[in-house]
């Protein structure tokens, strides 16, 4: 690990804090108020990734000047003001950029921040934050149409253009990079891939960007080798190459790839044990956990949920203790022990009941009641409670934000299966034709599988109302390369 006694080329200056958007903000937690932000834009047909992360980097100066999609959605929730009257710096002041005139075009993308060689050139900037990763922004159809294409045919050019501009591109390997000390921008390179990664895996699924994103990740490593200018970096570094290997074994455990996902969530928990990085240790337990379980070691499920809890605990967070909570009650299910379910899905709702809280990890966005419910679906229909799962897997499917549509067809297909098992194959059909409707969008083997599964249950019932057409159906889907 790099000390942090070699000086910068370019001493940065400290960010001032934003006390006017703080007070704002007012009793709402950091949480609360992305939400907020959230629905603001789409009253107003925007699409932002707003978390928590968000907006404390507003609170914390880092975003001096919002991007044209937060400024509309800003000035909408606070009418009559201005930027400056929300404590923001004048875009004009911003990097010498001009202020744009009615009409004008947004700017132009910063330059390949990995192009940088100081600690502070080529940072982030700070008016371009990680909602240019959702590819619901109507005002980036360009950017939004190529990562369509390129996630939904895993076609390797256009993926590799659609991680490149984060200095991670899949294309150069770990032996071609330059050989220099990282730097603060390649932090953000790493961070902002890694938020990427997660974005488009919401709204796609894993089996198109599995075999792609596997490159990044020897990137960020090989710049861990290269060691960092300052020690804040190098944790930095290291903690996004974590998060980053828990994103690509997410890919690879979501489309199938067992063996892959466990070799990537073991170097991010090694990753975490070399820096002491409790949230990255919890993270990655969280993640084994769900593996063991899908791979048939309920008792490794368990185990590793446990510790994950450990390792969570003092990190201050409800929510992460909700998740880890459920991670183990599918672990007691899987080895048929009802009584432990039942007690962690009680913890589960415990936990989750206390609400949000600003020591809640970004990659935790995914996490709300639709997910709780999903995963307690899948635990009842775990032990053969069917109609209990029916009943929690509709509920999550009705409560799931429009963005997660991988997750919307995981839950409806969640419910197709368990109403197929439980004796109601003409609502299971037209759960399965709904399912099947968004794999027009979503490539997740998880989904195809669990699909199958309900195929071969409703088999015996084709002449039952829909069935034979969900059959028929099911069996034209083409096959997964």
């Amino acid at each position: 690990m790099a000390s942090s006694s070699v000086p910068s080329s370019q001493p940065a200056r400290p960010p001032r804090p934003n006390l006017v958007f703080r007070h704002l903000r007012g009793s709402r937690s950091p949480a609360e108020f992305a939400a907020a932000v959230r629905r603001a834009a789409r009253e107003i047909g925007e699409r932002v990734s707003c978390d928590a992360r968000y907006v404390h980097r507003v609170e914390a100066g880092e975003i001096r000047c919002p991007n044209y999609a937060y400024e509309r959605v800003f000035l909408h929730m606070f009418p009559g003001r201005t930027l400056t009257d929300l404590g923001f710096a004048p875009r004009s002041s911003v990097r010498g950029r001009r202020t744009r005139a009615a009409g004008d075009q947004p700017a132009a993308r910063p330059e390949n921040p990995a192009n940088a060689t100081s600690e502070t050139s080529g940072a982030c900037e700070p008016y371009e934050t990680h909602d240019r990763y959702d590819t619901y922004d109507p005002h980036d159809h360009e950017e939004s149409d190529v990562l369509r294409r390129a996630f939904m045919t895993g076609g390797g050019a256009t993926v590799a253009a659609a991680l490149s501009p984060y200095g991670l591109a899949p294309e150069a390997s770990a032996a071609q990079r330059p050989v220099r000390r990282a730097g603060t921008s390649d932090a953000c390179a790493l961070e902002e891939a890694v938020r990427r990664i997660r974005v488009l895996d919401d709204r796609h699924g894993a089996d198109g960007l599995y075999r792609r994103a596997a490159a990044p990740l020897r990137a960020a490593y090989a710049l861990l080798d290269a060691g960092a200018t300052r020690q804040r970096t190098a944790d930095r570094l290291y903690a996004g190459a974590g998060e980053l290997a828990i994103s690509v074994g997410w890919l690879a455990h979501d489309s199938g790839r067992f063996d892959d996902a466990r070799s990537h969530y073991a170097e991010a928990l090694a990753t975490a044990r070399v820096t002491g990085d409790a949230g990255l240790e919890a993270h990655a337990f969280c993640n084994m956990a769900f593996l063991a379980r899908d791979a048939g070691r309920p008792r490794e499920a368990v185990r590793a949920a446990q510790a994950a809890q450990r390792a969570a605990r003092p990190l201050g967070s409800p929510r992460l203790m909700s998740l880890l909570a459920l991670r183990e009650a599918g672990g007691w299910a899987g080895l048929a022990d009802r009584t432990g379910c039942e007690q962690a899905l009680i913890r589960a709702q415990a936990y989750f009941d206390r609400g949000p809280a600003e020591a809640d990890p970004e990659w935790m966005t995914f996490y709300g009641e639709a997910e709780l419910e999903g995963l307690e679906a899948q635990c009842w229909s775990t032990l053969g409670d069917w109609t209990r799962a029916a009943r929690h897997a509709r509920r999550a499917a009705e409560l799931q934000d429009p963005h997660f549509t991988r997750n919307i067809a995981l839950y409806t297909a969640e419910l197709a299966d368990d109403l197929a098992r439980g004796g109601r194959p003409e609502e299971a059909a037209q759960a399965g034709m709904r399912a099947l409707d968004l794999l027009g969008e979503v490539q997740s083997s998880r989904v195809r599988s669990m699909l199958s599964g309900t195929s071969r249950v409703l088999l015996p019932h084709r002449r039952t109302s829909g069935v034979s057409q969900f059959l028929d159906r099911h069996a034209s889907l083409p096959r997964m390369v």
